[in-house]
């Protein structure tokens, strides 16, 4: 009997500030077929999948431990697209253009335009971000759409992971790709509530909250 195959990630060194076209091209072929990746962004390392594809997704909830309570992010090109999937009035949207791009997480009622699977089941939101990184943005001019992400932190760990031969000794059984640029940081994104009257940060992290009227 002929053994079975081993699967084992992919691993591209990728430029962070010229990354090649042809790996991030790769690399959005590898989503678009249903793989799940660790990819770079300004806050800290990320898994990724297809918007539409629910086993990735479910791939990404396994590796992470966490069920479907957790905020998955939509990781967007630019407002319009944060705007497609969820409910943006102006005084958000004044907000919105200030802080990005940047190191925020969005937490915002969703349109009907995202597929209800990805909705927080009791509060009908979804997180929305718009990061400042050349490869994820490169990754995202090539996708044509957000990616579904979260952030590579492991169950157990009091820290995401920042170092990609560590990523992979970890999880190359468990992701498709891994896009090494070198560090890109161990603090992750603020999250900004803007689903009530006033913004409510509900996790400090990388991006400055003075952008919404609030003592550093």
């Amino acid at each position: 009997l002929n053994p079975e195959p081993v699967f084992v990630a992919q691993l591209f060194s990728i430029h962070p500030e010229n990354p090649q076209p042809r790996l991030i091209r790769r690399a959005v072929e590898i989503v678009r077929a249903g793989g799940v990746i660790v990819y770079p962004t300004d806050s800290c390392y990320a898994l990724g999948c297809h918007l539409g594809d629910k086993a990735a997704m479910e791939r990404i909830r396994a590796i992470r431990q966490v069920d479907e309570r957790h905020h998955f992010a939509l990781v967007c090109r630019d407002l319009a697209e944060i705007g497609t999937y969820a409910r943006v009035d102006n005084p958000q949207f004044r907000l919105l253009k200030s802080a990005t791009p940047g190191s925020y997480t969005f937490i915002l009622k969703a349109s009907r335009e995202l597929p209800k699977r990805l909705l927080h089941p009791r509060r009908r939101t979804i997180g929305l971000r718009v990061p400042d990184h050349r490869v994820v943005r490169a990754l995202l001019e090539e996708l044509g759409e957000p990616l579904l992400s979260s952030t590579l932190m492991l169950p157990g760990d009091d820290r995401p992971l920042n170092d990609a031969q560590e990523i992979r000794g970890r999880m190359e059984r468990e992701v498709d790709l891994i896009l090494d640029c070198g560090s890109c940081g161990i603090t992750p994104t603020t999250v900004v509530d803007l689903t009530g009257d006033q913004p409510v940060i509900t996790r400090q992290g990388k991006g400055s909250v003075e952008a919404f009227g609030l003592p550093a």
